[in-house]
């Protein structure tokens, strides 16, 4: 079970179950609401704020509002992954769904790729309303190194759905992959800087944030829209927490 198996191509199994994935993924509201618009308006009341257009000395050179895409984008991300993800699959898992689909030509592993998907291609649908909205609404210029912030935005996502999948891999039942969901999702928005940007904490907690996935993935992106290419030590964090992570899943993933 790997981030990955994404890049190969689908069989015709993983495509059928692929699509009656996305069907059911549609009909969930719910989802769709916390995955693909709060994070954007969650950014949206943040920069209406005054304070937030100005630029002020916390970053020196920026307004807080171009330092709250990239935690917006996060946001997304830790939404599909954390949230939504692992109480989909831990419930097939409860009911007896993986066990009945390994009997059958759809492998267990063909719904995983499907979720894995679907949440990763929500949370980037996300992240390009927050781009624009940014853009369009704030006068947020677009990021300067356009593809030293894909090369982030990737990883950051890879990083995102592996850990995800390691929450669905030790959560038993639904109930414990939202308990364990909620439980991991307060610190990660933190070292994604949503209440105190990376950029602006003291140098000795910084550093520790950027030895977290979500805390290297807002420096990477703000270097990134900064002009710069991505610190290769915050690319080299979320890479290493990616393969670790998927690794872990692999490990500890059961279909009953």
């Amino acid at each position: 079970m790997s981030t990955l198996t994404l890049t190969r191509p689908l069989s015709p199994a993983t495509a059928a179950v692929l699509k009656a994935e996305f069907t059911l993924f549609r009909r969930e509201p719910g989802s769709i609401f916390w995955i693909m618009v709060f994070p954007t308006a969650l950014f949206v009341i943040l920069g209406s704020i005054p304070t937030f257009r100005e630029v002020g000395e916390a970053v020196p050179g920026l307004r807080l509002v171009d330092v709250y895409v990239p935690i917006a984008i996060l946001t997304a991300l830790l939404m599909a992954c954390l949230q939504a993800m692992p109480p989909v699959i831990t419930g097939y898992r409860e009911r007896g769904i993986l066990r009945r689909m390994s009997t059958t030509p759809v492998r267990p592993r063909s719904v995983l790729i499907a979720q894995m998907a679907l949440h990763g291609a929500a949370a980037l649908v996300s992240a390009v309303l927050s781009v624009l909205v940014g853009l369009l609404v704030f006068d947020v210029a677009l990021p300067e190194q356009l593809f030293g912030y894909g090369v982030a935005l990737v990883l950051s996502v890879a990083a995102a759905l592996a850990l995800g999948a390691l929450l669905s891999a030790v959560s038993r039942t639904s109930k414990a992959a939202n308990a364990v969901g909620a439980a991991a999702f307060f610190p990660m928005m933190f070292s994604a800087g949503l209440w105190m940007p990376v950029q602006t904490m003291p140098d000795v907690l910084a550093r520790i944030m950027e030895l977290l996935p979500f805390g290297a993935a807002a420096q990477a992106l703000g270097e990134a829209a900064a002009g710069d290419w991505p610190s290769w030590s915050h690319l080299g964090v979320l890479a290493l927490w990616a393969v670790v992570l998927t690794a872990a899943a692999g490990r500890w993933f059961r279909w009953e």
